[in-house]
């Protein structure tokens, strides 16, 4: 087992226990009838948060860098041979990721070109699964398996007027120019995106690998620069020893890479193996290679450390072989160990908090109720035990009590209703600003404007009215959620303090995730169009496909924000209702306790021992809550030390 595998095996095992332990006590609810259909659907939410859960590192490079050797090299050494194709000259031409969803057979799912022709992004095909060629994929066979991934690399000629209409050629690109044979027409990738679902063991457990063309199609899918790149958890960036940092490295790190927000951006200098020369000392080739990382330090402005010297193919081999010495020379596990320390345990991070938060949130509330019935039997407790001796006048005395607490609660709760009116009404006032309905009625607006401007100032000025009506939008709705959160803030003091209730303050909800995403997407539609003074016909072209992309990436923002306002709406309001419901019960129960005591101490003792019982059965439901958060946290925090040999639970 190598350092990245085994460390991603052991992340994989804490997210199953993990879900184990939400999974007991959501059934330690339901059998304490505790559960209620919201906290059931949070805790069924969360869950398919852990069960859908992927860890994505996405391979890029300019073409013959080594990217598909690599790979191989990483996760598919066990099966004794290459499984990607990896040759002289380009083997990847389109973006290609590896997954694995036990809903579908083993297959290649391939994205013809032609659909560039559409308005539909990438994203948009993925839910129209008749639009993609699908070819199987014989695991058994590792040469079968590797005839199917050259599908992969097709390519066909099509003349320019054709690649222009795809977004694929521009006329004043010199570079591109050089590439039309004497027929007038130009080589393009068969397929725009490709989906291989291979029921490898961490692809099954939630690996994603993502295989990248070189800087031209990355240029021009705008899916890899919008979405999948910077969504990456890792990004490991390629070079070739024999080659340095090219002219076009350059263009891809600058434009792609560098400016990705998170953590995981890797260098990796491949093929040192082309620096080894027999005639030449160990010591003097180490020099050599420690020379060139370096100089490609200094030229992306990094820290050296952040550049790893490996041989993809010499660590391939020494690991089909079990060549021990030759892999440690490859430099491999150096590479695979930074990868580990840097992916796995930031990766565990984010799930912390998001599990810590909503279980937090969960089992206080679950508490909060435990807490309030527990103070509604001690209450029961002190009036029965003042009822001892006393005569008929003194019970009827305390029921007139009870019922004017009963008296005084109800008109909170019709208080409580007509805030509730004023919560519904601003929550909707609040989807309306988020809906999906208008942005898409705003998205087919701003195509339309698009195609009436035909100069690059038009075309800005589209476009920034654009995204400035998305940042209004969220800061709107940023405003509304403030106003909703101060509001039930306000109704928790209330009946905190009207009627004793233990609660926490409700959580806030903050837009600034989707916010901050929105300025991303504008930030790289600056860096791709901003400095362009007049646009081609081709650059046109190629600025109306990256808005199908900026339009679907908002959206997808904007539903995504629509989901987590609704659960937040339903989870802020959800520790209120489950207290009211309790001191609704409890109060029934005193009232009927004391309206059934009769004169005879008999009857009263008997009271309170069932009085006494339902403590207990209280005590022994916030003992046994108690250990479920323990025995929760324990395994929530556990840490994924990408140094240690594995994790025990």
């Amino acid at each position: 087992m190598h350092s990245l595998v085994e460390k991603f095996q052991e992340y994989s095992t804490w997210r199953f226990e993990l879900t184990r332990a939400i999974g007991r006590y959501r059934d330690w609810l339901q059998a304490a009838q505790l559960l209620d259909r919201d906290v059931e659907a949070r805790v069924a939410r969360l869950i398919g948060q852990l069960a859908d859960d992927r860890l994505t590192i996405a391979f890029v490079a300019e073409f013959s860098r080594g990217k598909s050797e690599l790979i191989n090299a990483i996760f598919f050494a066990d099966y004794g041979k290459r499984i990607l194709p990896s040759s002289a000259g380009r083997t990847t031409m389109c973006p290609t990721e590896l997954m694995y969803d036990e809903t579908l057979p083993p297959s290649i799912r391939l994205l013809p070109i032609e659909t560039r022709a559409q308005h539909a992004t990438t994203a948009d095909y993925r839910a129209l699964p008749d639009e993609w060629q699908v070819f199987a994929l014989d695991t058994g066979s590792g040469d079968g398996m590797l005839d199917a991934f050259r599908q992969v690399s097709l390519t066909k000629r099509v003349p320019l007027e054709e690649a222009q209409r795809y977004g694929l050629y521009d006329g004043d690109d010199p570079d591109q120019q050089m590439l039309v044979d004497e027929a007038g027409t130009i080589e393009i990738s068969m397929w725009r995106h490709a989906i291989v679902n291979f029921p490898h063991p961490l692809l099954a457990q939630g690996l994603v690998i993502l295989d990248t063309p070189g800087l031209n199609a990355i240029g021009t899918e705008p899916e890899l620069t919008l979405n999948l790149i910077p969504n990456a958890h890792a990004v490991l960036f390629i070079l070739a020893a024999d080659t340095g940092v090219t002219k076009t490295d350059i263009e891809v790190w600058r434009q792609h890479i560098s400016k990705a927000r998170g953590r995981g951006r890797i260098v990796v200098l491949n093929k040192i193996d082309s620096l080894w020369d027999d005639l030449t000392p160990g010591d003097e080739i180490d020099r050599m290679i420690e020379r060139q990382v370096e100089s490609c330090a200094k030229t992306l402005e990094l820290d050296a450390a952040q550049v790893f010297p490996v041989s993809a193919q010499k660590g391939l081999s020494a690991k089909v072989h079990d060549d021990h010495a030759l892999l440690l020379k490859s430099r491999l596990p150096a590479l695979e160990r930074a990868l580990s320390i840097e992916l796995i345990p930031h990766k565990q991070e984010i799930f912390q908090d998001i599990v810590d938060r909503e279980m937090g949130t969960l089992i206080d509330g679950t508490r909060g109720v435990l807490q309030s019935r527990a103070a509604g039997y001690q209450r029961q407790v002190a009036e029965l035990r003042a009822l001892r001796g006393k005569n008929t006048s003194v019970v009827t005395h305390m029921v007139s009590r009870v019922r004017a607490e009963k008296t005084a609660f109800d008109r909170s709760l019709i208080a409580f209703q007509a805030l509730r009116s004023v919560f519904g009404k601003a929550a909707s006032e609040l989807f309306v600003e988020l809906g999906v309905t208008p942005l898409r009625d705003e998205i087919r607006a701003t195509r339309e404007r698009m195609v009436r401007s035909w100069f690059s100032t038009g075309l800005r000025g589209v476009m920034e009215g654009f995204f400035d009506s998305a940042r209004a939008r969220l800061a709107r709705s940023q405003s509304k959620t403030d106003e909703i959160a101060g509001m039930v803030s306000g109704m928790y003091r209330k009946f905190a303090s009207d009627h004793g209730m233990m609660l926490a303050a409700p959580m806030k909800f903050s837009l600034s995730r989707y916010q901050n995403e929105v300025i991303r997407v504008e930030d790289v539609y600056h860096d791709r169009f901003g400095l362009v003074v007049i646009f081609s016909n081709d650059q046109l072209v190629l600025t109306q496909k990256f808005f199908e992309s900026i339009a679907s990436r908002v959206r997808e923002t904007f539903e995504t924000a629509n989901r987590d306002v609704e659960a937040w709406l339903k989870a802020v309001m959800a520790p209120l209702e489950g207290q009211i419901r309790e001191h609704q019960s409890q109060l029934r129960r005193r009232l009927d306790s004391i309206k059934h005591i009769q004169d005879t101490s008999e009857t009263l003792e008997e009271r309170l021992g069932e009085v006494g019982t339902g403590e207990a059965e209280v005590a022994a439901l916030l003992a046994a809550l108690h250990d479920h958060d323990d025995a929760l946290r324990t395994i929530l925090h556990a840490r994924i030390d990408a140094e240690q040999a594995s994790l025990i639970f």
